[in-house]
This record gives C-alpha cells, structure tokens and sequence, in this order.
C-alpha cells in the first residue's frame, strides 16, 4: 500500500476543488492505497470525508495533528468565535476527526507535546504528513504558503509531487 499525502488550501475552496480532491481521493482508496493528511478545513476535509465514505474501517486513512485533539478541536472553536470560520466549519471537522478517532484510534496521530496552535505548530504537522508519505498530491489555491510548505518538504524528501493550482478570487 501507498500512503499520498494530501494537501490543499483551508481557507478558499470552490466546487471545482472539492469534486477534484474527492475524484482523486476515490481512485487512491480504489487502488487500495491511503490518504495522509492534516486534519484541516476545506481540502483536508474533504479528502477525509471521501475517504472514510468508502473506507469504513478507516484503515486506509492517517491524520497528524498539530496538537492533541482536544486542544485542536479548542483551537477551531476560538477562530469560529473570532469569526475566521463559522461555528458550522469548526463542529463538522471536530466530528469527523472525532468519529474518526473513536473507529479506528490509530488514523488520529496527535502531537502531544504542542500546547498551541499556530503557524509553527502547522508547518511540524507538514513534516510529520510528508515523512508518512509515499507522494503528494497538493491542492494549490491562490498559492498558499502552508500547501508550498509542504510542496517544499515533498520536493526536499525525493517523493513524487503532483501539484494542482487553482485561482479563486
């Protein structure tokens, strides 16, 4: 089995990047490989939701965290209060990765000794998702610094990198 990590923008996406991210999810959970990804709004949850809908032992799945769930799942709720996201976003993606967590605990990978939330805490994840990683398939809007992070990372480790650029204004 081969493990492609998936990353891509949280903070724009159109219909276009989600039917890409869940096309490209099908077929790697069809070949019987896995996805690999941070746990993050928007492409990452979408390429979980694909997943873990035709993948019902989630096996085929492994999320790193930036954190401990329960200081990540804090975290969403703090920006959905400050408005970056809405409350809906922040409670939907705290339950799939919960749900996740509780039917196969070994797809959750927590970092549990990151007490923060934050660009730094973001960019180890990165590292984490790109040494579990046969490949990357980057999901590229706008060009967002964190999915260049991880293109990067990609790039320096000589795994395959297959990036996917989109414009959303």
């Amino acid at each position: 089995m081969k493990w492609i990590a998936i990353s891509g923008s949280w903070r724009l996406t159109s219909e276009k990047v989600e039917s890409d991210v869940r096309k490209e999810v099908a077929d790697i959970i069809k070949d019987g490989d896995g996805i690999v990804s941070g746990g993050a709004l928007n492409v990452d949850y979408f390429a979980t939701d694909e997943a873990m809908k035709l993948n019902k032992d989630f096996k085929q799945i492994k999320i790193f965290l930036p954190t401990t769930l329960d200081i990540y799942a804090a975290h969403y709720r703090k920006r959905a209060d400050e408005g970056v996201i809405t409350h809906d976003q922040a409670e939907e993606l705290i339950a799939q990765l919960s749900r996740l967590k509780e039917i196969n605990p070994e797809s959750i990978i927590e970092n549990k000794i990151n007490k923060i939330v934050d660009k730094t805490t973001y960019f180890e994840r990165n590292m984490q998702v790109v040494n579990a990683a046969d490949e990357l398939l980057a999901f590229h809007v706008n060009g967002s610094d964190g999915v260049q992070d991880t293109i990067n990372k990609a790039r320096e480790k000589g795994i395959p990198v297959k990036v996917i650029e989109y414009a959303i204004s």
